[in-house]
């Protein structure tokens, strides 16, 4: 069940059968990107097609997977050479590259198993992850007066607003007169944005203070 159908050699009928195999996979494999979730038309065209490329590059090269994935892993990747990428996109991009790749060996049963477990593992974390899932990380950036110890200054206020923090980053601004100080924070569930932002205004001198949503970085 799970042999080469490509086992006798490359034929007409085999490459047909290992193609739309693969238009097949890459469209459920954009199909579940778009699972609850926004990507636009291109990545979408993009998925839906990527599985067909990579197996043709792999035939090409006559099942050889060093030289087949050196190729189709720079195309697959080249994407995110200009925009990068959230962790569900690169996954869905290896994913459709993993099936390319198993039709272009002509494992097509195999390719149509993993689609299917990884669809449903996938599925199923959706559904049971909270919507808000991290909607409560921030990346948190104060900026202070140089006079002004850094060290322990918001803890207190920290304490009273978040569940957790951590001070990332320290650096030097307006020739050395400001320091910029960049944290990851999670606010406790209660807690107003702004009035938080507003503790913290006070205490730095109404200087700037930003805070965004955590976006590729690893949460708390």
């Amino acid at each position: 069940m799970l042999e080469s159908i490509l086992s006798d050699g490359l034929t007409i009928s085999g490459f047909l059968i290992c193609l739309l195999s693969s238009l097949v996979l890459g469209l459920g494999t954009a199909l579940l990107a778009r699972f609850k979730n926004r990507s636009t038309q291109s990545f979408f065209l993009t998925l839906a097609i990527l599985p067909a490329a990579v197996q043709t590059v792999i035939m090409l090269v006559g099942g050889n997977l060093g030289a087949g994935v050196a190729v189709a892993g720079a195309f697959g990747l080249i994407r995110f050479r200009s925009a990068p990428g959230t962790a569900r996109e690169i996954t869905a991009i290896f994913i459709a590259m993993a099936l390319g790749l198993a039709c272009g060996m002509g494992y097509i049963a195999l390719a149509a198993v993993f689609f299917a477990v990884i669809a449903a593992v996938m599925i199923a974390l959706t559904l049971l992850v909270p919507a808000d899932f991290g909607a409560r990380e921030r990346v948190l950036k104060i900026t202070i007066p140089e006079n002004l110890d850094y060290d322990g200054l918001f803890d207190d206020l920290f304490t009273q607003y978040l569940d957790a923090f951590e001070l990332d980053q320290v650096r030097t601004a307006s020739m050395g007169t400001l320091y910029e100080l960049h944290y990851r924070v999670r606010l406790k569930a209660d807690v107003p944005p702004k009035e938080f932002l507003d503790a913290i205004r006070c205490r730095n001198g109404n200087l700037n203070v930003i805070c965004g949503r955590v976006q590729s970085r690893e949460a708390l």
